[in-house]
């Protein structure tokens, strides 16, 4: 009884045998014509050669070098112009043909009062030496510097006193305007009166 159940299922009947495993067609199918090799290598995207990078990475090179050198350019243009805005302009030419002062020199003695002209550059006017006078302005005339600037408040002079004769200086020189007054109250005065000599006349002997 127990047999003729166990025989009565049909396990043998299954066909596995009958499966057509065997005729899948896996050699037809066509994987030799993939582009497999370009998807794992380094350096560019699937299908892309490598070599046809190369330009466009040393360009990107190149470009990148032009920017960092430039980049110190600006601040360093930017002080340049700073520092140069802070200094007053050089003396140009046309500058120097209007140079033309006028001195009045009091209490210095016969021969030495009087009020005189004097240009320069070309050189004229009714002061006693005209070419000296021109010639001590220039040696005294310096980029950044009042060639006629007064004693500094805080200098220490000698008190030692150099006469009663005084100096007016007005006009033009350089292209900026001058007023300034001259004594001979004290050494740091005397000094000043004396770097100027021919244009202020020298008190050791008559103009």
């Amino acid at each position: 009884m127990s047999d003729a159940h166990t025989s009565g299922v049909p396990t043998s009947g299954v066909p596995t045998s009958g499966v057509p495993t065997s005729g899948v067609p896996t050699s037809g199918v066509p994987t030799s014509g993939v582009p497999t090799s370009g998807a794992n290598t380094p350096g560019g995207p699937r299908g892309v050669p490598v070599s046809s990078l190369a330009p466009l990475a040393s360009l990107v090179s190149l470009v990148s070098l032009v920017a960092l050198a430039a980049v110190p350019a600006a601040p360093a243009a930017a002080a340049s112009a700073a520092a140069a805005s802070a200094m007053p302009p050089p003396v140009r030419p046309e500058d120097r043909a209007g140079d033309h002062l006028t001195v009045v020199v009091a209490h210095a003695g016969s021969g030495r009062d009087g009020t005189y002209e004097l240009f320069c550059h070309p050189g004229g006017g009714s002061h006693p030496d005209v070419s000296g006078a021109c010639r001590v302005l220039d040696e005294n005339t310096h980029w950044g510097k009042d060639t006629f600037a007064p004693v500094p408040p805080d200098s220490v002079c000698t008190m030692i006193y150099g006469g009663p004769a005084t100096a007016h200086v007005t006009g033009t020189w350089a292209g900026r305007p001058v007023g300034a007054r001259y004594d001979r109250s004290n050494g740091c005065e005397i000094g000043r009166w004396d770097r100027l000599t021919p244009f202020l006349p020298g008190m050791d002997s008559p103009v």
